[in-house]
């Protein structure tokens, strides 16, 4: 898979990004570009400036990781833009594509393993769920379908966290904070992008996304990356209101590519006290469905 021109623009937007100050380079009177040149660069990773020239064109094949450690000093890279930048250079490279764990084709349908549902179910204290890099919803317990009403509530959404958080007019309410959530929705697609440039599926989301959104495409020229496996978030939820909740996200072993993702509120917060109501707004709903008589014939 040739991922050059992906490579090209994460290192530029990467160089972008230092000023000579932060590097410790003098600033000069002729500066031309926003942040560090490319000698400058190739002067702090200690590789010569035609080969850095050739990185920054998108030749990362056969780098070796001491290269690419050099590289992500000199750009000041943190975890998350290190991860991304191996990513890249896996795929540039393919030599390792037997030894990486098979990450499941984001368009094959899943379904749950019965003991996963399990688990799930036995999550009563917060919304627990688990997504793929895509960021569609693929299982949940009572609790986080509740949760997501606003997301199940329109089709076009097909349970997809970034088109809800771009498309829908509802996530500006849930989402109190929404330019936070809209840059880690970008953030993570463009990691599974890094590190899954095989996905049709996902071509197509950024495609539609980069379309129809203005706010989806100017963070996706940006080529910032991000971990998203624990921290606080905020939510209006239509049914019990204001909800501040920490986050747990836990890469799935068994499942290469899917992550469960479990929600919970400071024990006697008001937070805590609207998760129960929810869950008791959802038992409630679940009971008067499955007593409604059935319309088949």
């Amino acid at each position: 898979m040739d991922n050059r021109e992906e490579v090209r623009e994460f290192l530029t937007s990467r160089r972008a990004k230092i000023t000579p100050d932060q590097a410790g380079m003098p600033t000069g009177p002729r500066r031309r570009v926003p942040g560090l040149r490319r000698s400058e660069v190739a002067a702090l990773a200690d590789m010569s400036v035609e080969y850095y020239a050739k990185l920054e064109r998108g030749n990362l094949a056969g780098v070796s990781p001491a290269v690419l450690e050099a590289l992500a000093r000199a750009l000041r890279l943190d975890d998350a833009e290190r991860a991304h930048l191996l990513n890249l250079a896996q795929v540039a490279d393919a030599s390792d594509a037997l030894t990486r764990p098979r990450r499941r084709r984001i368009k094959d349908q899943w379904t749950p393993h019965r003991s996963l549902q399990w688990t799930l179910d036995a999550v009563t204290a917060g919304p627990a769920f688990v997504r793929n890099g895509r960021m569609d919803i693929l299982a949940a317990n009572q609790l986080g379908r509740a949760f997501y009403a606003d997301i199940h509530a329109t089709p076009g959404n097909q349970a997809n966290l970034a088109r809800f958080n771009f498309l829908d007019p509802a996530s500006r309410r849930f989402y109190p904070d929404w330019d936070l959530f809209a840059d880690m929705a970008v953030a993570i697609l463009r990691t599974e992008a890094g590190r899954n440039p095989h996905d049709k599926d996902l071509h197509d989301l950024v495609g539609e996304l980069s379309t129809r959104s203005d706010e989806f495409r100017t963070r996706w020229g940006a080529h910032d990356v991000r971990h998203h496996g624990t921290g606080t978030k905020r939510f209006h939820h239509q049914a019990v209101g204001d909800l501040t909740l920490a986050f747990e996200g836990l890469e799935m072993a068994a499942e290469p590519g899917l992550t469960l993702t479990i929600y919970t509120a400071e024990p006697g917060s008001p937070s805590e006290e609207g998760l129960r109501l929810l869950a008791s707004l959802a038992a409630t709903q679940a009971a008067d469905s499955a007593s409604e008589p059935s319309t088949t014939s």
